[in-house]
């Protein structure tokens, strides 16, 4: 059996509590060492260069972003550049043959639906498919007993894109249900 002396001994504080008759008080907190507030203060200055190289690279970053995106108005604008040399070329032979004037706008509009293509915008004209509402837009419904319903029976106007990717959905008129 242990004695209170030698439990406090052992460093037992419900002893130390039953051999003095009192809880023991705060303990004090140890000064800050010395090196501390350099130590402080040198991770204060990293935090502000961390801070300073992320503004940094946000200025960076933006400035790439703006190059990038001029860049690429450029590409697109150049790509366009033939289809508009051969709508004058048309024009400068307006006086030509009316067939081969319309011939040479055709050749220049599937000019440029290649192009929109080749951008990842490819036309959209189908007819007797069934309406898809992600990728038509109906501007008229019609009776049409020779076509089931909800399908597709005239373009209005094309659309370009894909169901991921659209540029604009194509206007069409649909057959309504009979009923």
């Amino acid at each position: 059996m242990t004695t209170p002396g030698k439990a406090a001994e052992q460093g037992n504080p419900s002893a130390e509590v039953a051999e003095a008759g009192t809880v023991p008080g705060p303990q004090e907190v140890p000064a800050p060492a010395a090196g501390a507030e350099e130590k402080l203060a040198e991770l204060e200055d990293r935090w502000r260069r961390a801070l300073a190289d992320l503004d940094n690279v946000r200025k960076r970053h933006a400035t790439e972003l703006r190059r990038e995106v001029e860049a690429e108005r450029a590409r697109v604008a150049a790509a366009w550049l033939p289809v508009l040399d051969n709508l004058e070329l048309a024009l400068a032979h307006a006086e030509a043959d009316p067939s081969a004037i319309v011939q040479g706008v055709h050749a220049i509009r599937d000019q440029a639906v290649q192009l929109l293509a080749g951008l990842g915008y490819p036309r959209d004209d189908e007819t007797d498919v069934r309406f898809d509402p992600n990728r038509h837009e109906v501007v008229a419904v019609v009776e049409d007993p020779a076509t089931e319903p909800n399908t597709v029976t005239r373009v209005v106007r094309p659309g370009y894109g894909t169901d991921r990717r659209q540029l604009r959905p194509t206007a069409v008129t649909v057959s309504k249900s009979q009923g």
